[in-house]
C-alpha cells in the first residue's frame, strides 16, 4: 500500500513562496500519477496539480501560473513549488497517487499552509 509523508508548509506572507515535499513508498512510483490536493475549513478537498508518468502536468485555474509540480523518480518524491501565495491559498496541502486513474485510499496526514495578508 502506498504510503505518503508531506511536508514544507508553514505561515508564510501573501506574496511569498513555499516549496512542499511529499515522499511516497510502498508503490512502484514510476508507475504512478502524483498529485497534490488541497482542503480549506469548510471545503472539499480539490486537486490542485497533477504530473502525469510521462511528465505532463494539469492545475486548477485557481493555480495556474503561480504553482509548479514536478516528481523527482530516484528519491521517490513530488514537489509543489508555491509562488505569489494568497490567502486564499490557506489549506491543509495534501499528495496522493493515480494508478488507473483511481487515486489511493491511503491519505498522509497533509501539510498545513497559512498565507496572512
Amino acid at each position: 500500500q502506498v504510503q505518503l509523508v508531506e511536508s514544507g508548509g508553514g505561515l508564510v506572507q501573501s506574496g511569498g513562496s513555499l516549496r512542499l515535499s511529499c515522499a511516497a513508498s510502498g508503490i512502484i512510483f514510476r508507475n504512478y500519477n502524483m498529485g497534490w490536493f488541497r482542503q480549506a475549513p469548510g471545503k472539499e478537498r480539490q486537486l490542485v496539480a497533477r504530473i502525469a508518468i510521462n511528465g505532463h502536468t494539469n492545475y486548477a485555474d485557481s493555480v495556474k501560473g503561480r504553482f509548479t509540480i514536478s516528481r523527482d523518480g530516484a528519491k521517490k518524491t513530488v514537489y509543489l513549488q508555491m509562488n505569489s501565495l494568497k490567502p486564499d491559498d490557506t489549506a491543509v496541502y495534501y499528495c496522493n497517487a493515480e494508478y488507473g486513474r483511481a487515486w489511493s485510499n491511503n491519505w498522509g496526514q497533509g501539510t498545513q499552509v497559512t498565507v496572512s495578508s
